[in-house]
């Protein structure tokens, strides 16, 4: 089973830019996106945004271009859930749940607070909340994998300056010590880096500077599994041959049935 999550910063401009032919060769069960930037009613009348063979689904911000994610999935779900039940949040469009017989898959675009203080005061509150959703999706007894662009790096292996980001949002203390709680504590698995703890493994870059051509990046696309998952992944890839936006592909080819 093939899952791949991408942050394509305005799904329109990765559609110009190759992203739904490279899609198309995947062979992915699953595709998570992240900041669609669309409303649903700009895409319905190009089939483009419908890939043939997959069921699609979108969530929405209510403000318009703005967040939004979608999943492609080949397996139709048993339940769609767009919301994980905080208003200011899920009315981002931030969250997309496909639940299965023995599997549900998330794609979630966690907020970033890197534009403002008041944005990173959002972030610790969205960190909050989500923690405790987390919790509760641990006690079902479906298995889940959560994917997409969480905007914390985890640990200085994670990002090229990380000297120098210590104060800044993606890798402050509290961001940090929230993802070893998940970890740690809670029990989630980092799938990426069961498989792969090699350093200069980013998902995303700077638009500034020759931050891509230098990979001077972030680790910040994840895909998060509960306990059980652990030892379910067996290959990983990160996709930098062509650039569909500031981030990349992230993909991870799992020993699962849905």
């Amino acid at each position: 089973m093939r899952v791949i999550t991408v942050n394509v910063n305005g799904i329109r401009a990765a559609a110009r830019k190759g992203f739904f032919d490279w899609i198309k060769k995947q062979k992915a069960d699953v595709v998570c996106i992240q900041e669609t930037k669309a409303q649903i009613h700009q895409l319905e009348d190009n089939p483009v945004f419908f890939p043939k063979g997959y069921f699609c689904y979108y969530v929405d911000a209510i403000k318009k271009g703005y967040s939004g994610v979608a999943i492609y999935s080949k397996h139709e779900p048993k339940k769609v859930i767009r919301k994980y039940g905080d208003e200011e949040f899920d009315n981002e469009g931030r969250y997309l749940e496909l639940q299965f017989e023995n599997l549900a898959v998330i794609s979630l675009y966690a907020p970033s607070g890197s534009s403002s203080d008041e944005r990173q005061e959002a972030k610790f509150r969205f960190m909050n909340t989500f923690m405790k959703h987390l919790i509760s999706l641990k006690r079902r007894k479906k298995e889940y994998i959560i994917c997409g662009d969480w905007n914390i790096a985890h640990k200085e292996i994670d990002l090229k300056n990380w000297r120098g980001n210590q104060k800044n949002s993606g890798f402050l203390p509290e961001e940090r010590a929230w993802l070893d709680k998940l970890f740690d504590d809670v029990g989630y698995v980092d799938v990426f880096r069961e498989l792969n703890q090699k350093e200069d493994q980013y998902t995303w870059w700077s638009n500034r500077g020759q931050a891509w051509a230098n990979n001077v990046g972030w680790r910040i696309d994840y895909h998060i599994a509960t306990p059980k998952l652990n030892g379910a992944a067996k290959k990983v890839s990160i996709y930098k041959k062509q650039r569909f936006s500031d981030h990349a592909p992230l993909s991870i080819d799992y020993e699962l049935k849905v």
